[in-house]
């Protein structure tokens, strides 16, 4: 077989294989469905219990054992994503209505993640059963073969009310994100036979019934008056506070309790809430605090928060809703995929297109029990025909050779080869003219049929038939029929699972939170090698300095109210706060800098840490590597962003030094190959920290200024530590800018 090679653009095939995998991720993974609101993975472990009988009211099975067949049959990703989909379903602080009934230890609300899947249990939640995976036998949705076609699978399950608002659905795709929170499944019900009743319904009117998300965390929603866009575009934020109660205690002082948390704080960020308000007080900015303890259990959220007495507890909760995750955001990205393609749907769009797939839904149930209903008619019809003449019948039989013969007879009225007893028989039967399913049960009858009783009860049964096959037709003729039916269903839904809304909407004011002034008063900025920093006070300083300067690389003395400037060798400066770090004990380990600042240890180095306020009296000196120099007022400093260029430097330069110098200094630049120049401070040019500088010193061409060393004109020995021995500042003569130095050997 001779090669065929195809010549094509590259860019044109990784256009076409990146699309191929982004609609894979979306359609067939990462988002839910707006007919039955799950997921690939969710549908496929829904319909695998199914088909296993592991139902509500029927023993628990191994999850195990759930996830296996799962992935064998129908998805081949992994047992973590199907487990981890199968857990989901089953945690009542996650989802609106869970889907899945769990036996044994699924996680909680406070992060916790589920026990191995061979430890755990599950079947199907009765609602599952009944609202989503009923009639499935009566051709209500297409089948298609599964990944290895040995199988087949429903390419949606027959969801009877809006799933994906009642349980919400998040999921990130590629290039998009949906998240759509959940909702009360009253209100979504009463909204959806609204709708029916009324197709030209506005959102705003929608509203009436559906009031907000109702998170099964409970919660308050703090902008009510957003929603509304929110519900129009599916795009938007919520705001979210936790429900917080005061309680006096005998002794006078007073507990904050938290009772409900926003749905955003599930799992590990109720740890980070607590770390949160432990920093507020290591920070001095809640000294209210008495102790903090979270008394949480199955029966539900409770944090509890000790005040002092006369704490003012409105400021105190605007400072937990301004510092912490007590009051978060939630993201409404309301994407789902709706006629094979991902689409941002409003609530009257995801509502609108439910409906639909509810009359397509009852359409194809009823068409099917219509079928069914008027085959069962015309075999009863047959019946009931064939015992009043149920003599010709007999004859017929004696009379034939095989049953071909007599269904020939019965159906066509060919009576060739039947011995009759009389030639009216012959005549009668050649007229008849029973249906091919007629005769067949004709065929398949009994004797005990010919019984009074029975006659009577065939003669009732077609009775019933009749009277079903004028309800359905009339169910399928009829859309104001259909609809009574589905809103029935809906009834009898809401009546059984509903329950009363957990999340509050209002609209609440903004947290405005007093910050008390602090006192001013002198600390001292310690930070070692590692980067690690804190403040002290000036006592503790007093009698640990010899400490302090041994193992810290910076000691800087500054105001609590003040901040601290860290230069780096990229040229940047870092501005933090004093009263972010922690304050404490001379042995407490302190902070990472990287946690309070914009300073990035793995790619800078600092360069001088200096306090902010005291750099107004100061001229700062900076060099480069490549010997670029200059004095800048260091009131240019005077900064309140974070971060900022605090010089600019030549591509591939760095700084090498920032110091404080004053008039009456020399400066000595020390080059990697050992040559030193010496020269009067004043020399160097005093420029903005927008400029690169003037060249202090002359360079080879591999050499690169490696230190610089500052000394002060007061006639005492002074020395620096050059290749691990001293140096006199003396023995370097006194040069000009821009000369190339002498070298020293040592």
């Amino acid at each position: 077989m001779e090669e065929k090679i195809i010549k094509t653009e590259y860019s044109d095939t990784m256009q076409k294989s990146f699309i191929n995998y982004a609609m894979s991720v979306i359609i067939s993974r990462a988002l839910p469905d707006v007919r039955d609101g799950l997921k690939p993975v969710q549908r496929r472990t829904l319909y695998d219990m199914h088909e296993l009988g592991i139902r509500y009211d029927r023993p628990y099975r191994k999850s195990a054992r759930i996830v296996g067949d799962t992935m064998g049959k129908y998805h081949p990703h992994g047992d973590s994503s199907i487990y981890e989909a199968l857990v989901v379903l089953t945690q009542d602080f996650k989802k609106g209505i869970p889907l899945i009934d769990g036996h044994g230890n699924f996680g909680n609300i406070e992060g916790d993640g589920a026990a191995a899947m061979r430890y755990t249990e599950a079947r199907l939640q009765k609602i599952s059963q009944e609202a989503m995976l009923a009639d499935l036998d009566k051709d209500v949705v297409d089948f298609i073969p599964n990944f290895d076609e040995t199988e087949t699978e429903p390419t949606v399950l027959p969801c009877r009310f809006p799933n994906l608002l009642v349980n919400g659905s998040e999921g990130i795709a590629v290039g998009m994100v949906t998240s759509i929170p959940p909702h009360n499944l009253a209100e979504v019900i009463d909204a959806t036979k609204a709708y029916m009743m009324n197709e030209n319904i506005t959102t705003r009117e929608l509203m009436k019934y559906v009031k907000g998300p109702d998170f099964p965390t409970g919660g308050i929603v703090c902008n009510k008056d957003e929603l509304l866009s929110i519900y129009e575009t599916g795009v938007g934020k919520i705001k979210l506070r936790g429900t917080v109660e005061v309680e006096k205690t005998k002794g006078g002082k007073l507990n904050l309790v938290i009772t409900e948390i926003p749905y955003t704080m599930i799992g590990a960020n109720i740890g980070k809430f607590l770390q949160d308000i432990a920093v507020l007080y290591e920070q001095k900015k809640a000294p209210e605090i008495i102790d903090i303890s979270n008394q949480s259990s199955k029966e539900g959220i409770r944090i509890v928060i000790e005040l002092k007495k006369d704490t003012d507890v409105e400021n105190f909760k605007n400072l937990l809703y301004k510092k912490t995750r007590l009051e978060d955001t939630f993201g409404v990205n309301m994407i789902a995929i709706a006629d094979g393609r991902p689409e941002t749907m409003g609530l009257k769009d995801i509502i609108a297109r439910n409906v639909a797939f509810q009359f397509e839904i009852a359409t194809r149930k009823y068409t099917t029990l219509l079928n069914k209903e008027l085959e069962r008619r015309e075999i009863q019809e047959g019946l009931i025909r064939a015992c009043n003449i149920i003599d010709l019948i007999i004859e017929i039989l004696r009379g034939s050779k095989d049953r071909n013969m007599v269904k020939n007879c019965l159906t066509s009225g060919i009576t060739d080869g039947i011995k009759f007893r009389s030639k009216s028989s012959s005549v009668m039967a050649q007229q008849l003219n029973f249906t091919e399913r007629q005769a067949n049960a004709i065929l398949d009858m009994r004797l005990y049929k010919l019984i009074g009783l029975e006659i009577e009860a065939l003669m009732k049964e077609n009775a019933e038939t009749n009277a079903n096959i004028y309800k359905y037709e009339d169910i399928l003729e009829r859309r104001d029929s259909m609809a009574q039916v589905i809103i029935q269903e809906l009834d009898a839904l809401k009546k059984e699972y509903s329950r009363k809304r957990r999340t509050h909407i209002e609209n609440a004011e903004e947290a405005v939170y007093e910050e008390k002034k602090m006192e001013e008063m002198d600390i001292i900025f310690l930070m070692d090698r590692f980067g690690y920093c804190k403040t002290i006070d000036l006592a503790t300083y007093e009698r640990n300095k010899d400490a302090a300067h041994a193992e810290f690389k910076h000691v800087v003395k500054c105001k609590n109210t003040g901040r601290i400037c860290v230069f780096t060798n990229t040229g940047q400066l870092h501005t933090i706060k004093v009263a972010d770090m922690p304050f404490g004990k001379f042995r407490d380990k302190g902070l990472p800098i990287d946690n309070i600042s914009n300073y990035d240890s793995a790619n800078e180095t600092v360069a001088l840490v200096a306090s902010q306020s005291d750099l107004n009296l100061y001229r700062m000196l900076f060099v480069t590597k490549q010997s670029m120099c200059k004095i800048v007022s260091g009131g240019e400093f005077d900064v309140t962003k974070r971060t900022v260029a605090s010089t600019k430097l030549n591509e591939g330069d760095e700084l090498v030094c920032v110091s404080i110098v004053n008039e009456h200094q020399h400066v000595i630049f020390q080059s990697a190959e050992g040559y030193f120049l010496r020269i009067d401070a004043d020399e160097i040019s005093e420029l903005k920290k927008t400029a690169v500088g003037v060249r202090g010193m002359k360079l080879g061409a591999k050499d690169y200024i490696e230190n610089v060393y500052c000394c002060n004109l007061s006639g005492e020995e002074q020395e620096f530590e050059y290749k691990d021995k001293k140096i006199s500042f003396n023995r370097i003569k006194l040069g000009k800018r821009d000369g190339k130095g002498t070298k020293i050997k040592v």
